[in-house]
């Protein structure tokens, strides 16, 4: 008997010993300020075994930058850029979160995090008018990827224009290592003008209840991951893309042309799918993406439901670096002509919406570049350079360069059969164009102005007489 009251009581003791010792595995141990990053930029991954306090400082701020080519916007941001911060904080951490709204700002703002267990997702406590700042800490209790954005009335209209961004709680034990990491959101703008019309564009209210996007981007304008600014990667690497999709109101169907994801966490939580084509992304939620680069290529960014990528801006780029393993994908090993229904050239699209005639070369220059990039670089490529055996090149070119009205020939009348450009045979159809003779003179003003170019001007006046003259 008193061996059964002695070892009790020992039980009783390590019974309440226990819970304090696991607790303290999760104790708070000092304390860091975030870093922050701008899109498509990634903090470092976490390294500490343990938790601790982390301060984080974020801005919102309104402000007028580039929604695509001769066409600004006035952004409303958390961090001056579209999209916000990417925020990257352990499960079990403490964090204390400064809002700071810029005197600048016409309005007040606050922040939803979804990854907040609490009032609004820290709405509540972060309602800050402009020139304030306002705190309020959470427990990062749920490990995931998640969206933030502003939650100020009216919500659909801050997120619409621009507030939101992604925020990792990373697990206890880390994410597996892999060689480069990528900030990709989704998101969509809804302007007065149509897409391309130049200027300053305002928000439309009218096109956003009725889900009418103008604009389906990634990080916040049209190109902001292509040519130039396209992600960069070698074969080889192990790449995880954080992709997030702000809304307000899309689901984006996302896809990478030219790779298979071997794993999605499913909407950024810790379900993982393997051998996947194209994933889900709902308005306000998230998924990680992770392959291994096989080949040298281009890799290009899409939301599939398609016409938001070709017409509406949604696409990207990672351009790999490295062997073509020709195993894995040969490239075109055949050319030739199949028209079995006569070898009649198709018109293709609409007609490109009217626009002010150009008062001077720079605004036909301004005008052709936004047509090539809506209607010609997809074929020719953002740099001219085409696709070896199947587009011709412009860079250069002196197809282009001996004789305008072929040029000019080629784009509104459409080009087939047999063609050497640079010296290379090339054995394809090029549609007809259904341009007007200003926007017909102003991207071929703009192709000549490029690449080594003669620096040629294509005026209407000389497009109307060619088109007059038909096809020779």
């Amino acid at each position: 008997m008193k061996f059964w009251n002695y070892k009790n009581a020992l039980l009783i003791v390590l019974a309440g010993l226990l819970p304090a010792t696991v607790n303290a595995a999760d104790a708070i141990k000092g304390e860091e300020v975030a870093v922050l990053t701008d899109a498509p930029e990634v903090p470092p991954p976490i390294t500490r075994k343990h938790s601790t306090k982390v301060i984080v400082n974020l801005e919102t701020k309104e402000v007028k930058m580039r929604l695509a080519d001769g066409v600004d916007y006035t952004f409303w941001t958390f961090g001056g850029k579209v999209p916000g911060k990417f925020i990257r904080i352990r499960e079990g951490d403490q964090v204390e979160f400064h809002l700071h709204n810029h005197p600048s700002s016409k309005l007040p703002h606050n922040i939803d995090l979804h990854a907040v267990t609490g009032q609004g997702g820290g709405a509540e406590g972060s309602f800050t008018a402009p020139g304030h700042s306002s705190t309020f800490n959470f427990k990062a209790l749920n490990a995931g990827l998640y969206v933030y954005h502003c939650a100020t009335a009216p919500v659909g209209m801050h997120i619409g224009n621009g507030m939101y961004g992604l925020i990792l709680v990373e697990p206890k034990d880390g994410l597996p290592k892999v060689d480069r990491e990528f900030y990709v959101m989704q998101s969509e703008f809804y302007t007065k003008g149509k897409y391309g019309a130049p200027g300053l564009q305002p928000f439309s209210m009218a096109k956003a209840v009725e889900e009418k996007a103008d604009y389906v981007v990634f990080n916040g304008n049209v190109g902001a991951i292509t040519g130039d600014k396209a992600l960069k990667a070698k074969v080889g690497d192990s790449i995880r893309l954080f992709v997030g999709n702000g809304g307000p109101n899309l689901v984006s169907s996302f896809h990478v042309i030219g790779e298979i994801f071997d794993k999605v966490y499913v909407e950024g939580g810790k379900l993982v799918n393997e051998n996947v084509q194209t994933t889900l992304i709902p308005a306000g939620g998230s998924a990680i993406v992770e392959f291994k680069t096989q080949r040298a290529s281009t890799l290009i960014l899409v939301d599939h439901s398609i016409f938001r990528a070709f017409n509406k801006g949604a696409l990207g780029m990672i351009k790999v670096e490295g062997e073509e393993n020709k195993e894995i994908y040969s490239g075109k090993t055949a050319d030739g002509i199949y028209q079995p229904e006569g070898g009649v050239i198709q018109e293709m699209g609409a007609e490109a919406p009217k626009q002010v005639p150009a008062k001077n070369l720079e605004e036909r220059l301004a005008g052709g570049k936004r047509i090539f990039d809506t209607s010609c670089f997809a074929c020719h490529q953002s740099n001219g350079q085409g696709l070896p055996g199947a587009f011709p090149p412009l860079a250069g070119s002196d197809f282009l360069n001996k004789n305008k009205d072929k040029a000019i020939s080629a784009v509104i009348h459409g080009l087939e059969g047999p063609v050497k450009v640079n010296g290379k045979e090339f054995n394809s159809v090029m549609p007809a164009q259904l341009l007007s003779d200003e926007d017909a003179a102003n991207v071929l003003t703009y192709v000549y102005s490029m690449w080594g170019n003669s620096k040629k001007v294509v005026t209407p006046e000389e497009v109307k007489a060619v088109r007059a003259a038909g096809k020779k």
